[in-house]
Parts: structure tokens; sequence; C-alpha cells
């Protein structure tokens, strides 16, 4: 079994990752590391930044992730921004009433969003793997659903918000669930390659 460290405070990103990467023999663990400044400009950029830190630190294969919510209706924010939306110490549900008040006489038709999650994994020897999964989706009117975190009970794929989905359903059509498949897949060929090489 081969140890990745995921640079992420949120029990919730740790499960989802172990659940797609567990079945290829890797084992997921939270490392307490500094906490990065988010400087980059794109998802990408702030993955990559943790997952760095997070090598340097422990010196194990690191995967962070970035990820938010565009709504086209605001130009595409909060997008970088999204966790720290309705201020720095502000709960999931401030963050989904700000967004749904900024939201507030925009009709369905217009309430198109996207989640983008942008994963980066590196080693200690240097190589990098980058990956993004992008979920398209519309902003419902009110909050739906017990499940999820962040803005699922108002990010609707289809009839149904991310939060009423069950962990295997929004697996399966997540953007983070998207990102994790391709980053499963980098880690395959790397696998493959470095079996060659021996």
């Amino acid at each position: 079994m081969e140890t990745f460290v995921m640079a992420t405070h949120n029990a919730h990103k740790i499960a989802e990752l172990s659940r797609i990467l567990e079945p290829m023999g890797i084992h997921v663990v939270a490392a307490e590391v500094p906490d990065v400044e988010e400087t980059g400009t794109t998802f990408e950029e702030n993955a990559r930044l943790k997952a760095v830190s997070a090598c340097q630190a422990t010196g194990l294969p690191s995967v962070a992730d970035d990820s938010g919510i565009e709504v086209d209706a605001l130009n595409g924010a909060p997008g970088i921004y999204s966790a720290r939306y309705a201020g720095e110490n502000a709960t999931d549900a401030d963050r989904n009433k700000k967004l749904l008040e900024e939201l507030k006489d925009v009709p369905m038709e217009k309430r198109t969003a996207r989640f983008v999650s942008a994963i980066s994994c590196v080693f200690p020897q240097g190589e990098e793997i980058c990956v993004t999964g992008i979920c398209e989706g519309k902003v419902a009117f009110q909050p739906k659903g017990q499940d999820g975190f962040g803005y699922d009970p108002i990010f609707l794929v289809g009839e149904k918000t991310y939060a009423e989905l069950s962990p295997q359903e929004k697996d399966a059509v997540s953007h983070r669930g998207k990102a994790l498949r391709m980053l499963q897949q980098e880690l395959k060929k790397r696998r493959e390659n470095q079996d060659a090489d021996e």
C-alpha cells in the first residue's frame, strides 16, 4: 500500500479521494502541513501550491485539490474565492445564503454554473500531475438535501442538488469525481511506465 498525503483539513475531501484511490492500493492520509497562501489566479495554480508545500513538508507524494463554483450570471464568481466568498469565518450556510441573495432576481434559465476541481499530485522526485474536472449545472432557488458540503445543497445537476445524491451518485457526476478518475488514469500510466523501466 502506497501512502499519499492530502493537503487539506476537509474530511469530506479525504473521504472522496479515498473512495477512488484505495482500490489502486493508495492509502490517503491527512497531513498537518502549514497553511499555504493561495496566491494563484487559477484553481490549478492554487492546487499546485498546496501540493508542493505538503510534499516538501512530509517528503511523501502529496495531493491537493482546489475547487469552487463559477456562476455565469456573476461573471464566473465566486470562482477561486468560493471558500472565502462570505468572509473569512463564514459557514457553508452563510456562503450559500450570500450566493442565493445575489441571484434572487435571476430566472432559472440564467442560473447556469459549474463546479471546477483542479487536483495536483506532486512526487518527492519532482514529477507532477495536474488534472481538472468540471460539472455543469444550475444554482437552485433554495438549499435542498442533507448530504454533501459547501455549495452542494444549492447546486443542481438535472433535477437534484449534489446534497440530494448518495456518495456514489455524486462521485459518478461530480467535478471532483471526474478529476479523481483522471488522476487515477494518470497514476496508472505512471505505474506502467515505472514497471517498463525496471
